[in-house]
């Protein structure tokens, strides 16, 4: 889907942002690009949509050199969400939802149904929200719009520059779970940047971790937290190595499963002494699995309470 081969970027005095990267994201995979301040994981992200150029090497979308699509039809394709919402606040919610089906010429009604569809399915009323302005709106919700703004178009690609690093905790999280929702619906091509490991953990179907303008490791959340390459991978998780052999207390991180819980039957067991590395990898093969103690199942546990305990840690 999207590959860089011995991509560089440098802006002055052969200083490199950049250095030779070689990476390839698959067709719908969320893909989060992870590291310090100035690692470069902004600049990559915005190569893929030549709002940087490249200065060597070269990056392929569907097999095509970037530099041979039309950039106005490259971007069109490309959904953009920043961490500066940037709706505009002279026009309405539909209005900014619009803007790019009416360049690509949509017929009035194709959009009107688009818009309706896109906002039911982050949970605003098209009724009570088509017609408001911006200001109108929480930041929470404003991030909403600027979310399914960029799939008005219904684009292959999504990017994601620190979308939520703005909002309140609360915000934040609920957003990450709409986004996880909403990726099981839509399964775009979905290139995120954060500098935070908790939300690249809980998101990201693989993480590259970046330093210095190059690639340290890219793997899943498991290979990432159990396989570090090096010590820098390792203290930016944030895990020790020996905590991932140590017996953990599920306990604090299980929650009850309900009588209505249709998924109960297909969920695995595990126990409350299981160490952190093989309840991960039982959560490589299921969402969530049962928890036992004595003989009794006491609750479920998923990989997002397991990212809370190793954030808190």
């Amino acid at each position: 889907m999207i590959r860089f081969e011995q991509v560089s970027k440098k802006f002055t005095n052969d200083n490199y942002v950049i250095k030779s990267i070689n990476l390839e994201i698959k067709n719908g995979e969320f893909f989060v690009l992870i590291g310090p301040s100035g690692c470069g994981k902004t600049t990559t992200l915005k190569m893929i949509n030549r709002l940087i150029n490249l200065s060597e090497g070269t990056l392929w979308i569907n097999g095509k050199k970037i530099t041979d699509y039309d950039i106005n039809k490259l971007r069109w394709n490309i959904g953009y969400v920043l961490q500066q919402i940037a709706l505009f606040p002279h026009m309405t919610i539909a209005e900014n939802i619009a803007i790019v089906p009416e360049l690509r010429k949509w017929s009035r009604q194709k959009i009107q149904q688009r818009v309706d569809e896109l906002l039911e399915m982050v949970g605003l009323n098209p009724e009570q929200y088509l017609n408001r302005k911006p200001n109108e709106l929480s930041g929470g919700q404003q991030q909403r719009i600027g979310v399914i703004r960029a799939l008005a178009a219904d684009p292959d690609i999504i990017l994601m520059d620190e979308p939520f690093s703005a909002l309140d905790p609360i915000s934040r999280e609920k957003l990450q779970d709409d986004l996880v929702n909403l990726q099981r619906s839509i399964k775009k091509t979905i290139v995120f940047v954060t500098h935070d490991m908790q939300e690249a953990l809980k998101l990201g179907d693989r993480i590259c971790v970046m330093r210095e303008g190059k690639v340290e490791q890219i793997g899943t959340p498991k290979e990432i937290i159990n396989n570090p390459v090096n010590e820098f991978v390792r203290e930016f998780v944030g895990v020790k190595k020996s905590e991932m052999d140590e017996n953990i207390n599920l306990e604090k991180m299980i929650y009850p499963i309900s009588n209505g819980n249709h998924s109960i039957k297909s969920l695995n067991i595990i126990s409350a002494s299981t160490s952190l590395k093989d309840v991960l990898t039982a959560l490589t093969h299921d969402e969530e699995v049962r928890v036992e103690k004595n003989g009794d199942v006491i609750g479920a546990i998923n990989r997002k309470a397991v990212i809370k305990h190793l954030a808190s840690i």
